[in-house]
C-alpha cells in the first residue's frame, strides 16, 4: 500500500543519488539517511569515521531546497533502507508527511528542535535555518543527541564528532562576527527568502526580495517596485545565489547602479570527500562577497 501511495504522488522529476546504489549493502550496520544536502553535510561530519554506519543523501546532491519536490518510488527504497532519517524540519519536508504517518518505525531527527522560527512574507515558518551558523551548530548537537538515542553503541563517537565540527563552526562564526560586526552600510537586497537566519545573525537589514517564491520571475511591476526601494534606499548591494538565474538582480542592477553578488546558501555540493568541508567553504565564500560588497 505504501508503494502504492507514493507512485500516485510523485512526479517527474529524477533521483539517483552517489549512494543509493549501496543501500543493499549495508544491512548488518547503521543506516542514516538524510533529506537533503545541508542535512547530509551536517549528518556525514556527525558520523565521520565510524564502522558500520552509513549516511546516504535521498535527493541528489544538487537538488536544491525541497520547496517543490515530489516524492519518488527510488525516495521509498531509499527510505526502507533507514534505520534514521535526519530531516531539516520546520516545514522543509512537507512532502514526506504521508509517508511518515505511514511509516510507524521510521525513526525522525528532527534536526530544527528548540530553534525559534521567523514568519516568512506569507505567515509561514521559514524552513531555512541552516543558513545561520549558530543554528547550523544547534542542528548539529541535535544530530549527534539523537542519533546518539537511537543508536546507542555509538553514542560517544557520534558526540565526539560533532564537538569536534561544531569547534570548527563556532571558530568560522567568530572570524565572520569579527569582520561583519564592523560594517557600517547593512542594508542588502537577497535573491529569495533563504537568508533571514544568517541576516539576523550578522545584524544585516535585508531590504527587500527579488523573488519571494525561487525559480518565478518577478512581474514588471514587482522589478518596479524593487528598483524603486533601491534608489530610495540607496542599497548597492544585490545578492543573487548560485543556484538560480541572476536575470532579474542584473536587470535591476543595470537600472540603479547597484552591483551583484553571490550569497550560497549551501544547499547544493557533491558528495565526495569535499563535503564535509562544504559548509564550511560556502560560508567563507559568503564572507568575502561581503566583505567585498559591504565595506
Amino acid at each position: 500500500m505504501l508503494f502504492i501511495s507514493i507512485a500516485v504522488l510523485s512526479g517527474c522529476a529524477s533521483n539517483s543519488t552517489q549512494t543509493n546504489s549501496e543501500t543493499s549493502s549495508t544491512k548488518d550496520g547503521f543506516t542514516i539517511v538524510t533529506s537533503f544536502y545541508p542535512m547530509y553535510v551536517e549528518t556525514i561530519n556527525v558520523a565521520k569515521d565510524i564502522p558500520n554506519v552509513q549516511v546516504i543523501n535521498m535527493t541528489e546532491p544538487q537538488t536544491g531546497c525541497l520547496h517543490d519536490y515530489q516524492l519518488k518510488p527510488q525516495d521509498l527504497i531509499t527510505l526502507n533502507s533507514a534505520d534514521a532519517f535526519v530531516v531539516n524540519g520546520a516545514g522543509m519536508e512537507t512532502f514526506l508527511d504521508d509517508v511518515i504517518k505511514q511509516d510507524k518505525d521510521l525513526k525522525i531527527v528532527n534536526a530544527s528542535d528548540g530553534i525559534d522560527l521567523i514568519k516568512d512574507a506569507s505567515g509561514e515558518d521559514n524552513a531555512h535555518v541552516w543558513v545561520s551558523i549558530s543554528n547550523c551548530i544547534t542542528q548539529v548537537k541535535n544530530i549527534a543527541e539523537q542519533l546518539s538515542v537511537i543508536d546507542p553503541k555509538n553514542a560517544e563517537a557520534y558526540q565526539s564528532n560533532a564537538d569536534a565540527y561544531i569547534a570548527k563552526l563556532e571558530a568560522l562564526k567568530e572570524k565572520m562576527h569579527a569582520s561583519l560586526d564592523m560594517v557600517s552600510n547593512r542594508n542588502i537586497i537577497t535573491f529569495h527568502e533563504a537568508f533571514p537566519y544568517f541576516a539576523e545573525e550578522f545584524n544585516l537589514n535585508i531590504v527587500d526580495v527579488i523573488e519571494r517564491d525561487p525559480g518565478t520571475t518577478p512581474s514588471p511591476k514587482e522589478l518596479e517596485d524593487t528598483i524603486n526601494i533601491v534608489k530610495e534606499s540607496k542599497v548597492k548591494a544585490l545578492f543573487a545565489e548560485p543556484q538560480y538565474p541572476a536575470e532579474a538582480a542584473q536587470t535591476i542592477a543595470n537600472e540603479t547602479g547597484a552591483k551583484v553578488y553571490s550569497l550560497d546558501p549551501g544547499v547544493t555540493g557533491t558528495a565526495d570527500e569535499t563535503a564535509y568541508d562544504a559548509y564550511l567553504n560556502v560560508m567563507e565564500s559568503n564572507l568575502k562577497s561581503l566583505e567585498e560588497a559591504l565595506k
